[in-house]
């Protein structure tokens, strides 16, 4: 067998968070939106600090340190191609945001710092200053034989050095105060200037430290991330929910991975921060930055009022076969539908729970959440179900990083209102996004119900494609049934119809699957696979595809995160193609399309092609039997396909290398937009 390659985790994220930039560099992008992009590339590497660093460190610095993980690169070395790596995208983002500030300069937007505030305005800034930040803003005075405060992970902060006489020194922490907006707006005239409240505080430093009559006084932006592993105790005296809830409060103490500061800081100073944060050199990301951390901010920046300078606002679209029918379940009963978001309205989702919240023959209902918006109508909706006298069960996943305490609010809320919790194990996540309910008729039980690529999440719905398939196919129903009950009883051995779920049979089958179109390709009739994934990092699964690549199948891939996969490889990976779209829409719906002897076998599912995915959370991965929706699919690829604006080429000789044709452009967003228009229209 071949000796196959495969791109390092890691590294292959780093790419993805570089398209994200792209779409700040992108001057056809609206310029706030372009800002924004900033914001999402900032957070996104908080995040990839907080796991995928801090899942190297351990390794660095573990028994198994000296192992090769890459190439002949152990985790130490990993570390530090990581962290170059990082010094240089970050270095790019500040020359990006820099012109961006210039291009808003021509829509009369200034950005304006504690040296060059408007002298008509200084009473105002004083007026939110002594009002907003001082209620809210943390001061710690400490000296070199203080102890220095445990910084709470992502907050951006001010260290400031007060030079009190010709010799002495003292150190103090402000915290930015993080429930405010970052941005002060100042309106004069036909001209709007933005002061980071950072720069309110640096203003204020003398009134701040007068006390100590300060000679001379500085102000360093400085940004903390440590890793954010959930350490669980194993006692049996404590539920579940209290273990979560103890883990998340280990979380802020969790060790340092990352020290983000303003490289204009004094060497003393920085020296002074690193020995007493406790940050190791050597396996420690230590990054120089410009004046202001914490760039995440730049996602709620405000628009001014000034439509043209964002993305135009679309309706999201009517599905019409919902809307002829008052009852959604009638609906369904007849069809399988599919609902695609945020082409589509969510609100399907929405009258489906709200339908069989009043409905009085509706006996159940059971659902899986992972993520929630902040005000919940799906939540709402389930309270007044178990109001109304139903039985309702909701799998509330506790472990959904960094959602963690909002679920557990949620969880305590359901218990409240009599809504009965199901919690999965520890080390078995549950992924998956199903509900059924089961109605009475007559003597009868029917089962109506749905299954998504994404979450039940207002919110998000409005952000994230995701396709939503609404079903009162009853193999598929039992299915999901099954699926509640071996969550509850986990010990139960379960065979499933047509489902295949995680972490039970989605590699099986999805590796049946490929060797079928091997099969068919050695037989000289068509073979070929079409995948839309958010990452693909499991050697098994590409190792698979490389097998069906040289059997002469064509795979066509669109990943929008991670590929471990080298695609193009005249070796072991010739007959695939791979591409990535990063566009207003954060693309995040998973399907596969087999070509099966011209069959179309076609699958939406949770599951992405990575370890965790395929074996260690519960995921399910649906077929799609209704001939309309198996086209709609495949058309739906195929636009992606098409798309010759925000599509990139991954390959390995130019990374993230735009899949332009000068002759005809084609943005899949705008494309598939129209797509759904054109399907009313008729």
């Amino acid at each position: 067998m071949n000796k196959f390659e495969f791109k390092n985790r890691e590294l292959s994220w780093l790419e993805f968070n570089e398209r994200v930039l792209q779409e700040a560099q992108d001057k056809t992008v609206p310029i706030i939106e372009r800002i924004r992009f900033i914001g999402i590339f900032s957070n996104n590497l908080d995040e990839f600090f907080k796991v995928r660093y801090a899942t190297v460190k351990r390794i660095a610095v573990s028994p198994q340190k000296n192992k090769k993980l890459y190439k002949g690169l152990t985790a130490k070395d990993l570390l530090i191609e990581i962290n170059n790596k990082t010094i240089e995208i970050q270095n790019r983002s500040s020359k990006i945001l820099n012109s961006i500030k210039s291009d808003l300069k021509k829509e009369n937007i200034f950005f304006v710092d504690e040296k060059t505030i408007p002298s008509t305005q200084i009473d105002k800034i004083y007026s939110f200053f002594s009002e907003k930040i001082l209620p809210q803003m943390e001061v710690i005075i400490f000296d070199k034989s203080n102890s220095f405060p445990v910084l709470k992970d992502s907050n951006s902060f001010l260290i400031v050095k007060i030079q009190i006489g010709t010799k002495s020194i003292k150190y103090a922490l402000i915290k930015i105060p993080e429930q405010l907006n970052r941005f002060f707006v100042i309106d004069e005239l036909d001209k709007k200037y933005v002061i980071f409240i950072d720069d309110i505080i640096r203003y204020h430093l003398v009134d701040i430290f007068k006390i100590f009559n300060p000679k001379k006084i500085s102000a360093f932006n400085i940004k903390m991330t440590r890793d954010a592993e959930l350490d669980f105790a194993y006692d049996i005296s404590k539920s579940y929910l209290e273990k979560i809830s103890q883990s998340l409060k280990k979380r802020q103490r969790g060790k340092p991975v990352r020290l983000v500061y303003d490289s204009s800081i004094h060497d003393d100073t920085l020296s002074f921060l690193i020995r007493k944060i406790g940050i190791n050199k050597n396996t420690d990301s230590i990054i120089p930055a410009e004046r202001y951390h914490n760039r995440r901010d730049f996602m709620k920046f405000p628009d001014f009022g000034k439509v043209h300078l964002t993305y135009s606002k679309r309706k999201p679209l009517s599905i019409m076969l919902f809307d002829v029918n008052e009852s959604v379940f009638q609906t369904i009963k007849n069809k399988d539908v599919l609902q695609h978001t945020p082409f589509h309205k969510f609100i399907y989702t929405l009258r489906f729970l709200s339908e069989a919240s009043i409905d009085p023959n509706v006996k159940s209902i059971s659902i899986t959440i992972y993520r929630l918006s902040k005000l919940s109508m799906v939540a709402n909706t389930l309270i007044n179900a178990a109001k109304n006298g139903k039985l309702v069960t909701v799998q509330i996943e506790l472990q959904a990083r960094f959602d963690e305490k909002a679920n557990i609010k949620y969880a305590k809320l359901f218990e409240e209102n009599g809504i009965r919790l199901v919690f999965g194990l520890p080390n078995l996540k549950v992924h998956a996004k199903i509900c059924v309910v089961e109605k009475k008729n007559g003597r009868k039980i029917e089962k109506y119900g749905f299954i998504s690529t994404g979450n039940f999440n207002e919110s998000t719905a409005q952000i994230y494609t995701d396709i939503t398939l609404f079903t009162s196919n009853k193999e598929i129903l039992d299915d999901v049934s099954k699926i509640f009950d071996f969550i509850e009883i986990n010990y139960k051995k379960t065979n499933y119809n047509q489902l295949f779920i995680s972490p039970f049979k989605t590699k099986s089958v999805f590796k049946k699957l490929i060797k079928d179109e091997i099969k068919n390709a050695k037989k000289g009739r068509e073979a070929w696979i079409k995948i839309k994934l958010n990452s693909i990092t499991n050697y098994e699964m590409i190792e698979e595809l490389y097998k069906a690549s040289i059997e002469g199948v064509k795979i066509k891939m669109i990943i929008r995160g991670i590929c471990c996969l080298i695609p193009e490889n005249t070796e072991y990976s010739a007959n695939i193609e791979a591409k990535s779209i990063v566009d207003k829409y954060l693309e995040h719906t998973r399907f596969f399309i087999f070509c099966s002897g011209n069959k179309n076998k076609t699958y939406i599912s949770s599951a992405d092609w990575m370890t965790r995915n395929l074996e260690n959370r519960i995921e399910v991965t649906c077929p799609i039997f209704d001939n309309d929706n198996k086209k709609e699919i495949l058309d739906i690829f195929d636009i992606y396909w098409s798309d010759n604006t925000k599509s990139r080429k991954l390959n390995s000789s130019i990374i993230n290398e735009y899949s332009k044709n000068v002759k005809e452009t084609s943005r899949s967003q705008n494309s598939i937009y129209n797509y759904y228009l054109k399907k009313i229209e008729k």
